[in-house]
Parts: C-alpha cells; sequence; structure tokens
C-alpha cells in the first residue's frame, strides 16, 4: 500500500526544501570563499551583504586592519555632512599647499609626490582648487595630497565621530596621511569589515547625509581608477562604486556592486601580512567572482 502524504503535508515538505536552500547556498559560499583564501598566507576578512534578502557572509568581520587609503571613503562623507551643514560649500577653494602638522607634536611634514598615486596636484602648489576636484582626486586616484588637504578642512575626530553616528563602531580616523611621527608610534588610521559594509550599506540606502548626498558620492566612487580586486573578474556591465586601499603587506577594497537587473550588493575585502601582493590580490578577486556569482543567480 503507497503512503499517503496529504496534500498539506506535502507543501510544508516543498516550503521546507526552499527555505533551506539559500542558507545552503550560503554554506557552499562561505566553504568556497574559505578554501580560496586559505592558499595564502596572511589574514583577510570579507564582509558581503545582500541588500535584497539581507543575506550576509562574513569573516573576520571584526578583525582591525590598518585602513590604508580605505579612510578616505569616511572623509568623502563627512565632507558632503558638513557641507551639508552649511559649514561650507562643495564649490569652495582650498590652497593647494604640501605642508602639515603631525598630530604627535605639531610638527611640519610634507608629502613626495613620488609616493602618491596622483602627481598633477603638486603642479599647482599655491594655487587654489575647489573642494569638490580635491574629493574627486582623492577617491579615484586616492590622492594622498587631496586627502590631507580635505582632512585638514574637517578636523580627523569629527569624521570618527560621524562613523560612529552611522554605525561603524570600530573604525578610527585619526589623521591624514604619510604622518611619519604619527606612524612611528602606532598612530594610525584603523578599520574593520564589518564598519566599511555598515557604510556602504548606509549610502546605498540613501542614509548617509541624505539621499542626494549619497548619490553624489556614488557617482564619485563609481569613477574610481584602481579595479584590481571587485571588479577585476566581474562582467563589464556590472557597475562597482569603491574605494581601494593600498600600503606594504596591506591591499582592501570595498564598495557597492550594482548589477544590471538593478540588484545591488555590498561587498568589502581587506588584508595584512601576505607574501605576495599579486597572488593576494588575485585571491581576492576571485572571491569576488564567487560572491557575484551567488548574487546573480
Amino acid at each position: 500500500m503507497r503512503p499517503y502524504v496529504s496534500a498539506l503535508a506535502l507543501a510544508f515538505i516543498l516550503l521546507g526544501c526552499t527555505a533551506t536552500k539559500p542558507q545552503k547556498n550560503m554554506t557552499s559560499l562561505r566553504e568556497e570563499v574559505l578554501q580560496e583564501l586559505r592558499q595564502q598566507k596572511g589574514t583577510f576578512a570579507v564582509a558581503f551583504k545582500d541588500l535584497q534578502t539581507d543575506e550576509e557572509l562574513l569573516l573576520n568581520e571584526h578583525e582591525s586592519f590598518h585602513a590604508a587609503s580605505t579612510m578616505k571613503t569616511p572623509v568623502l562623507i563627512e565632507a558632503y555632512r558638513q557641507a551639508h551643514q552649511g559649514r561650507f560649500s562643495l564649490s569652495d577653494s582650498l590652497l593647494v599647499k604640501n605642508e602639515f602638522k603631525s598630530i604627535v607634536d605639531g610638527s611640519p611634514f610634507s608629502i613626495g609626490p613620488q609616493d602618491d598615486s596622483e602627481q598633477e596636484l603638486y603642479k599647482v602648489l599655491g594655487q587654489k582648487r575647489p573642494l569638490s576636484e580635491l574629493l574627486y582626486k582623492m577617491i579615484i586616484q586616492s590622492s594622498n595630497l587631496a586627502t590631507n588637504l580635505v582632512i585638514e578642512q574637517l578636523d580627523a575626530r569629527k569624521v570618527t565621530q560621524t562613523m560612529r553616528e552611522l554605525g561603524a563602531k570600530n573604525m578610527q580616523v585619526l589623521r591624514g596621511v604619510e604622518d611619519g611621527k604619527a606612524y612611528q608610534q602606532g598612530l594610525n588610521n584603523t578599520t574593520t569589515a564589518y564598519d566599511l559594509m555598515v557604510l556602504f550599506q548606509q549610502m546605498a540606502r540613501g542614509k548617509t547625509v541624505s539621499p542626494a548626498a549619497s548619490q553624489e558620492m556614488i557617482r564619485i566612487l563609481l569613477d574610481q581608477k584602481f579595479k584590481d580586486v571587485i571588479p577585476a573578474k566581474l562582467p563589464k556591465e556590472v557597475k562597482v562604486a569603491h574605494k581601494t586601499g593600498w600600503i606594504t603587506k596591506v591591499r582592501h577594497d570595498s564598495g557597492i556592486v550594482f548589477l544590471p537587473d538593478g540588484r545591488k550588493y555590498v561587498l568589502v575585502l581587506l588584508s595584512k601580512d601576505w607574501d605576495n601582493d599579486s597572488a593576494a590580490t588575485a585571491a581576492m578577486a576571485n572571491v569576488s567572482q564567487m560572491i557575484y556569482r551567488h548574487a546573480a543567480r
């Protein structure tokens, strides 16, 4: 005699299979990502959030990393916040100079153009440039000189305070870049993958400063020139609004990925203490591709 299964029971069975499928997919993705990263020496962190389903993949998400140039995203947000408050206009101009004060003792230091990924700004020392131009160079070309000019205008303490208000509880913005005395004393900008995920999630949902300001910041981030991690192995029609960061034995990428059908997700990939830069970069690009395939399924 055939076992009898009621229509209601069958519905529950099918519902159960459907409900567990996303979890199984995420478990599989997690193992795939771990397998890729285990091949590299060093420490890696991953924070992925699907903004439609709220599905997350978090690995070492609260591990603290030297922020490198990912700190320029908080600086961008704070600049828009202060402009929104009427403290200045983004069309206002700042004097381009190359002398800054160390947070340790106020002694002067400068930035060498050979250590900067953008050199054009050094050709206009003594002239003025709009704040909007400095912010753009700070993000898309990761200009260190532009960063220090902007952060001097904003006050690093206010940047960190705003990050706390947005939900980034462990990120620390203490200073601009190339402050050698501060570096020697361990006074560095730090971040976690989780905090960067929180910031980009807020931005993607129009909650950093205002919906209009969030969209303006996204438009800048979409023009990012350095594309060797998150976008590296994604289809060309996929757009990424992101900010990278790198110093010795540190390489990061973080941002919002926009799928052609309108869906989007946040992805943060951080790394430190690896032996081979190109291998670590390739591994993170592979992880980005894995997550894209999962999100686009």
